[in-house]
């Protein structure tokens, strides 16, 4: 079986060891073997950035922008090859699986563009016959570490605004999911952007993370992933002085209120909380429903969950994936168990299911859980799941629902179901997340526009979008003589 190389300095370099990229769905599939680089492949791949970091740098828009729109048509073509390759390595839907492609291949486009959108600012001095000019200039080389639950799109959020302000890169992408990240990298490769400029070296984050966090020459780290890993990667960057962008995770809160649309709420709440097997850190995992409508939308909810399909990621039907791992689908099955020990009421779903029915291929699959009677003091209720576990709570009002919405120590995304301009108007202001959706499922972000939380989900500047600007550049401000 071929087996894929890092890519470092221009060339397709092996690592030490290989790892199996093996399918979730059928756990007799092994896609391909993938390099597992170590230290001195980091060492090596920041020393090419760093050498290819001032050409690029201040390279011409035009030629930047080229590159990157390349490599968003390319990624817009193949979409449907590459989104087979996500769902085959990853576990989630075909559908969904394209739709992120695209999304890669639009952001592409989008930074493009921005590559002839930079800005500055001519101002006068208070001092008579000086200028003053404020520009934005990239900052060096940016170590990117992504995780395994968007393995094209997240990479692609972080390349794109890196490449198009004139930074250097090198990408670490998740252990769990290489083989889409390697694509990607491929597609980059070959669209005319200079050796060195871009670089992938996969392997352990303990290994390949480490050694990009600490390299002296890494003048920033744009990390997504979990609350412990972002936390200590903000420590060691604070020490050496490096800039630190970290998304890190959610709890995050679906409120329904008494006057919801019965069917909308049902509907958004099951598209949020267990689609993409929750594997989403936008999903809602804490369903907050006020005393009138609660019988109702529980039982509706759970009708709605009957129909839900789980099987094979590439099979024409599902609705849902495997779980991504059997680490993972562990941990989602601990959740439930814990949930009931602490009290809650296991209303549907939450065991394994041995094989895709008919199949008789084996997987990481789980029947999506929702407990009920849950309170909001429960582990299920404080600690992200990461899989299709909901549990719902039970309030009396909306002054209650918001306090127990924002009762939490993340801050990422948050909704609310219900027909009140009033209710509706208040939650956009007091609820305290990054952003808010209205009578909308809480995962599903536009690529133009702001990405990121409050509190213990994000730490730096938000991603995509133009706000992308303020982490992979710095300001100048310069003053001249007239």
């Amino acid at each position: 079986m071929t087996t894929h190389n890092n890519l470092i300095n221009g060339s397709w370099t092996p690592g030490k060891t290989t790892s199996p990229n093996t399918n979730p769905s059928d756990l007799s599939d092994v896609i391909c073997h993938y390099a597992q680089g170590d230290a001195s492949d980091v060492d090596a791949a920041v020393a090419a950035a760093t050498a290819a970091f001032p050409a690029w740098s201040v390279s011409g828009i035009q030629a930047r922008h080229d590159a990157l729109d390349k490599i968003g048509n390319e990624i817009l073509a193949r979409k449907e090859e590459l989104g087979d390759l996500l769902a085959r390595e990853e576990g989630k839907t075909r559908p969904e699986a394209i739709g992120e492609v695209a999304r890669a291949g639009q952001i592409f486009k989008f930074f493009a563009g921005e590559c002839l959108r930079l800005a500055g600012e001519s101002l006068p001095s208070v001092r008579p016959g000086i200028g003053v000019e404020i520009t934005r200039e990239p900052i060096g080389v940016v170590g990117l570490i992504t995780p395994w639950n968007f393995p094209i799109a997240i990479p692609a959020w972080k390349i794109a605004p890196a490449l198009a302000f004139g930074n250097c890169v090198v990408i670490k992408p998740a252990d769990l999911v290489p083989g889409s990240a390697w694509a990607l990298a491929d597609i980059i490769h070959r669209s005319g952007i200079p050796s060195g400029v871009f670089n992938l070296v996969m392997g352990r984050g303990r290994i390949i993370g480490d050694a990009l966090v600490q390299h002296p020459d890494v003048a920033a780290i744009s990390f997504t992933g979990s609350v412990g890993v972002g936390r200590g990667i903000a420590e060691a960057c604070v020490k050496s002085g490096k800039k630190v962008q970290l998304e890190m995770g959610g709890k995050n809160p679906q409120v329904v209120l008494d006057d919801a649309d019965l069917a909308q709420a049902v509907e958004l709440s099951a598209q949020s909380c267990f689609y993409s097997t929750g594997q989403r850190c936008t999903a809602s995992s804490r369903l907050i429903v006020t005393d009138k409508i609660y019988p109702a939308f529980v039982q509706a909810l759970q009708e709605r969950m009957a129909r839900i399909k789980v099987g094979d990621a590439r099979a024409a039907g599902t609705d849902i994936g495997p779980v991504v791992s059997q680490a993972q689908l562990e941990q989602d099955l601990s959740y439930v168990e814990i949930a009931k020990a602490e009290g809650a009421v296991l209303a549907t779903g939450g065991s394994r299911i041995a094989c895709h029915t008919g199949s008789g291929k084996e997987g990481f699959f789980m029947q999506p859980a929702l407990l009920v009677d849950s309170t909001p003091q429960m582990r299920i209720n404080r600690e992200e799941v990461f899989g299709p576990v909901a549990s719902v709570i039970r309030v009396q009002d909306y002054e209650e629902a918001l306090a127990v919405a924002n009762d939490t120590a993340f801050g990422l995304s948050a909704g609310i179901a219900t027909t009140s301009l009033k209710y509706a108007s208040h939650f956009k202001r007091h609820a305290q997340a990054g952003m808010v959706m209205v009578n909308l499922p809480t995962a599903g972000v536009d690529y133009h526009v702001p990405f990121g939380g409050r509190k213990g989900s994000s730490y730096g500047p938000r991603e995509q979008g133009r706000y992308a600007q303020e982490f992979y550049t710095t300001v100048k401000t310069a003053y001249t003589l007239a």
